[in-house]
């Protein structure tokens, strides 16, 4: 029941993900949004949760897991419930902001809380297996959940369906997890002002095409890791961060394609093949559902084989979908598209476990909210670039867009995978498959 009840959390953060992605042309009608506003939506999301993730895995280290998780939950809920009233855009992304603070608690706080409860390496991969499970499972169930909600009464009724959820989480979280203790460490209130402004300003850069904004997101990352590097008590440990880099290189490029391809597949359906919200939502899920069905899988080949093998399957099987849609035109019907929904779904399900246990891996228990917190803050961090990216590159037409976004996530999984070849250890050398 602790497992589930972190996978609660987790699950909540992914639905947000794709629900919302299929009641977008539906809120951007009734509150006259454009493209551009569109993906601040997403991105007022994305954007906060991984600026604040590293915040979230460090504070759950200071002051103890089970509480962090706990406020985490009632931001989130009390941001869901903002969004439900929101009467303009602003509101409405400012909203998404409140929720993406509360996801930036509950995600290194639900993965520290598994990590600290599974400690055997074979035994910690088949748990976040499960996790990985429940996650797809929300991927999967947001296009179906949202599609049939926004068509029967509306986009508002979205944000509300996380209420009742996070209450019934927050009674099973204060029910199962245990207290813990305090950790020694401090809050690293200087990196949070650097590391937040830097990738708001990087993803603004990007959206509205600013040379300014893309500099000041040069100039405070700089700032970020000189106080990182100077810091007694870091929340970017920069020796964790090194040890794990290509792991999270990996997590970030997985997450750029994965993200950005669901908004602009959904806008696409929607927007270009005239699909309402549940046809759209069910002509997706060939890529949820393999990624539902493999995840749990994924998580006992990981404990066996150690995730290498199967990072690179993964990145080879999106590479290939992802390319596919180089090959669409303007007449293409629906089943051209099927190799991308396919190829990147499975890809997605075989790579999850695998980044996330090969990041984790080898991290002393007392740092494992930290170390959760920068493999997350790489995933999302990657999730709203590839929004603001692939966003930008269909803005001005989406059959060559589409071209656009194939050739480059279709490259980004290529160098991913000699990436992972580099840096990543073999099944010999690693010791989840030792253990396992």
């Amino acid at each position: 029941m602790l497992l589930l009840t972190m996978c609660a959390g987790m699950f909540l953060v992914q639905l947000d993900v794709t629900v919302v992605n299929v009641a977008l042309p539906a809120l951007g009608t009734d509150l006259g949004a454009g493209l551009a506003a569109l993906q601040w939506v997403v991105d007022g999301y994305t954007v906060v949760l991984a600026a604040f993730l590293l915040t979230g895995g460090a504070l759950g280290d200071v002051f103890g897991h089970r509480r962090v998780v706990l406020a985490g939950f009632a931001v989130f809920g009390a941001a869901s419930a903002a969004c439900g009233l929101a009467g303009s855009v602003a509101w409405l992304v400012a909203a998404r902001a409140g929720q993406g603070l509360g996801a930036a608690l509950l995600l290194p706080g639900t993965l520290a809380v598994i990590t600290n409860a599974y400690p055997g390496h074979a035994e910690r991969a088949r748990a976040l297996g499960i996790w990985a499970g429940v996650s797809a499972l929300a991927l999967a169930a947001g296009p179906v959940l949202g599609g049939a909600v926004v068509t029967a009464a509306g986009w508002r009724p979205v944000f509300w369906l996380n209420v009742p959820v996070v209450l019934a989480a927050v009674f099973a979280t204060r029910r199962l997890v245990p207290r813990g203790e305090r950790g020694p460490g401090r809050v690293d209130v200087a990196g949070i002002a650097t590391a937040a402004p830097a990738l708001g300003a990087g993803v603004y850069a990007i959206i509205g095409g600013s040379v300014v904004a893309g500099g000041l997101a040069v100039v405070l990352l700089g700032a970020f890791l000189l106080v990182e590097h100077r810091s007694a008590h870091p929340m970017l440990p920069l020796g964790v961060a090194r040890r794990t880099a290509a792991a999270n290189f990996v997590a970030a490029a997985m997450n750029f394609v994965g993200i950005g391809t669901i908004l602009v597949l959904t806008l696409y359906l929607q927007g270009v093949r005239h699909a309402g919200p549940l046809r759209a939502g069910l002509e997706v899920l060939p890529l949820f559902l393999p990624l539902s069905a493999l995840a749990p899988v994924a998580g006992r080949l990981t404990g066996r084989f150690g995730p290498r093998p199967l990072m690179v399957a993964g990145l080879a099987l999106g590479a290939l979908g992802m390319l596919n849609l180089v090959l669409l035109n303007g007449t293409s019907g629906y089943a051209a598209l099927l190799p991308t929904l396919l190829g990147l779904g499975a890809g997605m399900g075989l790579l999850t476990t695998a980044v996330v246990t090969a990041a984790v891996g080898g991290v002393p228990p007392g740092r494992a909210g930290a170390a959760s917190g920068i493999n997350n803050t790489a995933r999302q961090a990657g999730g709203a670039l590839g929004v603001a990216v692939l966003g930008a590159a269909v803005g001005n037409g989406f059959v060559t867009g589409l071209h656009a976004v194939g050739l480059i996530t279709g490259a980004l999984w290529l160098v991913a995978i000699g990436v992972t070849l580099a840096g990543v250890p073999a099944p010999r050398d690693n010791p989840v498959a030792r253990a396992g």
